[in-house]
């Protein structure tokens, strides 16, 4: 018969087998959530954000430390790398969020599917590495020494446990402000509008650009025709359509005229351009839309006719 210590042996064996094999399909999820979140990012910096100023190199950089950060999780059961994908997944989220609230680097984001999902698996990845990074030791292993069998300076219980709590709290408050950030920037529909649009125009950069009457520049979309808006959905929520009837301001030349949206609102067209202001555009005098290829097509400032 097997003695007590046998039994107690075997007993931790099993123990230590479960531990690590929990733990070990924690850090697996953490590193396949970081190769989830850099592919979405991936998918929008190939499908025009890596047109967009300053924003595109940050999207590659987002997705170039995202997959080695996940190579690196997955390859080595180390505590700091998965503390390092929680920060980027934190950062990321952090960017996202207030890219949707004021608008980062120029950018302003829009609610769309693909945001969400980054966002919520952000949010989960995040706590899948720190759970992995502030996880016990094993209670069965010896003082002073890791899991791994390595010596090192064993740190307070009580400051672990804090950080447990903060991460907890960051996780928490993040989850809130992704979803109070989605909720105010909803995607609404253009509303026809019967009174007159003001239309002027402004030098930018040293080019006669239509702008609206509050002097925001107005832009074109590449796909559109003289009597059709390509335009709708997240596109319009990123460009919303000039609605109206015209009212050419002084020294504006050029041909206006409107078409008929889906929704029976008139959108104002120059030149038989439909006309579109950008959210990307945080005050009169930018033009941070021109030269962008998003949403289908390339956008383009609206330069005056001579």
């Amino acid at each position: 018969m097997k003695s007590q210590h046998e039994f107690l042996d075997v007993s931790r064996t099993v123990t230590a087998s479960a531990y690590s094999a929990w733990w070990r399909l924690t850090r697996l999820i953490g590193g396949a959530l970081l190769v989830a979140t850099g592919a979405v990012h991936l998918d929008l910096y190939l499908t025009g954000y890596r047109t967009i100023p300053s924003i595109g190199w940050l999207f590659l950089v987002q997705v170039i430390s995202a997959m080695g950060l996940a190579a690196a999780v997955v390859t080595f059961d180390n505590r700091l790398v998965s503390a390092a994908g929680a920060g980027l997944n934190m950062a990321t989220l952090v960017g996202y969020v207030l890219s949707l609230r004021i608008g980062l680097l120029g950018f302003r984001e829009v609610r769309t599917t693909a945001g969400e999902l980054a966002g919520v698996i952000e949010i989960v990845g995040f706590v899948a590495l720190t759970a992995f990074a502030l996880r016990p030791y094993r209670h069965d292993a010896p003082a002073g020494v890791t899991d791994r069998g390595r010596h090192s300076n064993v740190r307070p219980r009580v400051m672990v446990r804090s950080a447990r709590w903060v991460c907890a709290v960051l996780a928490v408050l993040a989850g809130a402000s992704l979803g109070i950030s989605l909720d105010v920037a909803r995607t609404a529909s253009p509303s026809a509008v019967g009174s007159g649009v003001v239309v002027k125009f402004a030098n930018i950069h040293g080019v006669a650009v239509l702008t609206n009457a509050r002097g925001y520049t107005l832009y074109w979309f590449a796909p559109d025709s003289s009597t059709t808006s390509a335009c709708y959905g997240t596109c319009a929520a990123y460009w919303p359509p000039l609605i109206g009837r015209p009212e050419p301001g002084t020294g504006v030349v050029g041909k206006f005229a409107t078409i008929k949206r889906s929704g029976g609102a008139l959108q104002i067209t120059y030149d038989s351009h439909p006309l579109y202001t950008y959210v990307g555009d945080s005050a009169p005098g930018q033009a941070n839309g021109n030269r962008i290829k998003l949403n289908g097509g390339w956008w383009y400032e609206m330069k005056m006719l001579r």
